[in-house]
């Protein structure tokens, strides 16, 4: 029977089917997952029996978001251990399919670290994978109350920095329910000011190549009733000198130990815009996505997508005739440039806003004072 935790509300978005859940039909466990790949044309779910399935819809952005992808990545290593595959050997592979995202790491060396001790335990196998199973739920539920934590300081803090209301909010790629177990990161700061009314206008980024921004915040956008208008991302600096934007919010993949955030390409160039123009510059994001190992933004790695993404664009229902499945839209044989992410230093972010507070200014120090008070928070 399917699992009862994961449809009593686990991954529920308010409108629409869950964006992920496991379930326990006859045939043996299963991972399913909204594919983000077919939004906003259709609600259509992935049905992942094996890691091998789940690292698939992971590459392939069936499955994204940072936070989500930590989610998913525990219940990856949770399926392993269930169905009886190799869990080291799951383990690698799916921390390793997106390799800027952090959490997806996080989420999956929680789950194997509750497998681990729980075989050491007891030395039986069903216990080891009923624990890495536990920790993924708690994981799940850890992010929803995240989420909510983070819309409540975000909107404090946009009510600080422009106490007249009626905000108006750029945001880039796509940062709402569809990449969190709760209401998102920085999408669900700007769902909380449309909420109490002090939401003027978001500007969603089409966020090119692959557009999450008009497939998928507009989808969003639409299904909250916001007020909200899409732009490609190159007019976004005709927005901000015609006066249009009060700030801008967005989440992110990675945030260095010195405050530097990775976050889907086309990022940077609105922190540039945004510093020139006087606009608050605003990071949401859950504190398992700041990574103390990785020293500053020249030690990201930047993950690098196939050419075929911006060579070739992807309609539902359309013919295709490219390598990537799409229709071309350059030339054959046309080199492309598509990194997933760019960095963007701490000198150019106003504030870094998580579940357990606001950092501002950004450095070094307060990112490690938060960290640190996040880990007593966990332990007490």
């Amino acid at each position: 029977m399917a699992d009862q935790d994961a449809r009593s509300g686990e991954g529920r978005r308010p409108t629409g089917i869950p964006v992920l859940r496991w379930e326990e039909p006859p045939e043996g466990p299963v991972l399913v997952l909204l594919d983000q790949t077919r939004l906003p044309a259709e609600e259509a779910e992935l049905v992942c029996t094996d890691p091998a399935a789940l690292v698939e819809a992971i590459r392939t952005l069936a499955v994204r978001g940072a936070p989500l992808l930590g989610v998913a990545g525990a219940y990856g290593v949770a399926l392993a251990a269930v169905r009886g595959f190799e869990v080291e050997e799951a383990a690698a592979a799916l921390a390793g399919a997106r390799p800027t995202a952090v959490n997806l790491a996080v989420g999956v060396r929680r789950a194997q670290a509750a497998h681990r001790e729980a075989l050491a335990r007891t030395g039986d196998p069903g216990q080891a994978a009923a624990a890495a199973l536990s920790a993924a739920r708690a994981l799940h539920r850890e992010d929803a109350e995240a989420s909510a934590r983070m819309a409540g300081h975000g909107l404090a803090l946009l009510d600080e920095l422009l106490p007249a209301g009626g905000h108006r909010v750029l945001t880039h790629c796509n940062t709402g329910s569809l990449v969190s177990g709760g209401e998102g990161t920085a999408f669900a700061v700007a769902l909380a000011a449309h909420r109490s009314g002090r939401l003027r206008r978001l500007w969603v980024d089409e966020t090119r190549p692959l557009l999450q921004g008009a497939r998928l915040t507009a989808y969003e956008a639409a299904r909250n009733d916001m007020a909200y208008t899409l732009l490609t991302d190159n007019a976004a600096g005709s927005l901000f000198a015609a006066g249009e934007v009060d700030a801008v919010l967005i989440g992110a993949d990675r945030i260095a130990a010195d405050g530097s955030v990775a976050n889907k390409v086309g990022s940077y160039p609105l922190a540039v815009l945004a510093r020139y123009h006087h606009v608050p510059f605003i990071v949401v994001a859950p504190v398992t996505t700041v990574d103390p190992d990785t020293p500053d933004g020249a030690s990201i790695e930047v993950e690098q997508r196939p050419g075929y993404e911006v060579t070739e664009v992807t309609a539902p229902q359309v013919p295709v005739a490219g390598a990537g499945g799409g229709i071309p839209v350059a030339p054959l044989g046309t080199q492309a440039y598509n990194p997933a992410f760019d960095v963007t230093p701490p000198e150019l972010v106003t504030a870094i806003v998580t579940e357990e507070g606001v950092v501002s200014p950004v450095t070094n120090e307060a990112l490690a004072a938060l960290c640190a008070r996040s880990r007593q928070v966990t332990i007490s």
